[in-house]
């Protein structure tokens, strides 16, 4: 490994226990999921430095957990991410004008999908096949060896989240389980779990906001960082 990048995993290591440290004091009930949060994170970005994909699914409430996240990994959460040169001129070079202003506003993105957001596909699947089992359709068709899931249910027992963890494993993803205190069946599928100290669902989301900032931040300043 070269100075440069023992210089910026130092950097990088520093800055995301920084972040997980500003989490814990601002809601200490996580100091119990410690560990698991930072190993969450480490398979994230693992998935994402491999070039792979992290799809979500969440149930319920938990539905617009993944759209949330979603949105702060697609995007610019506390940083700028401007396009590296090579990537400006491709499109001032493709696009003229159009491509010069392109150049200017487009971010780059860590590649995340929520899968409830396909309505189309979803309604048709439900109708025609059986409603369970859209995430784990959707699973199976966008779903890679290496890619990431990310299942979201506060009980940990909710049936469509159990189907696509199921689909997942099958085409050789790492399973991320953010649940509520038990993690109900999920904790016998996911590769990794984080159970919230907190059983009553509108608790354990509180506390999953929180968990989801952070990593969208550890993420966005390993990639994007100075």
């Amino acid at each position: 490994m070269d100075g440069y990048s023992d210089m910026r995993d130092a950097y990088t290591g520093k800055k995301t226990e920084e972040m997980l440290g500003n989490l814990l004091e601002r809601y200490p009930a996580l100091e119990e999921c410690k560990t698991q949060i930072a190993r969450a994170y480490e398979t994230m970005a693992a998935c994402f430095s491999s070039g792979r994909k992290l799809l979500i699914a969440g149930n319920g409430g938990s539905c617009s957990d993944a759209q949330h996240m979603v949105g702060e990994l697609m995007k610019g959460l506390a940083r700028q991410r401007h396009l590296p040169q090579a990537e400006k001129r491709k499109l001032q070079q493709i696009g003229g004008a159009r491509g010069e202003i392109l150049a200017q506003q487009l971010q780059r993105a860590l590649p995340a999908m929520a899968l409830d957001g396909h309505t189309s596909l979803n309604t048709a699947f439900a109708n025609d096949v059986n409603g369970t089992f859209v995430y784990a359709q959707q699973v199976y068709g966008y779903g890679r060896a290496g890619d990431a899931f990310l299942a979201i249910t506060t009980s940990g027992n909710s049936e469509n989240i159990l189907c696509a963890a199921v689909a997942a494993k099958a085409r050789g993803m790492q399973v991320i389980g953010l649940t509520g205190k038990d993690g109900g069946e999920l904790k016998e599928l996911a590769d990794l779990m984080v159970m919230v100290p907190e059983k009553e669902c509108m608790f354990a989301q509180e506390l999953h906001l929180p968990i989801y900032h952070c990593w969208c931040m550890m993420l966005e300043d390993y990639f994007f960082g100075e």
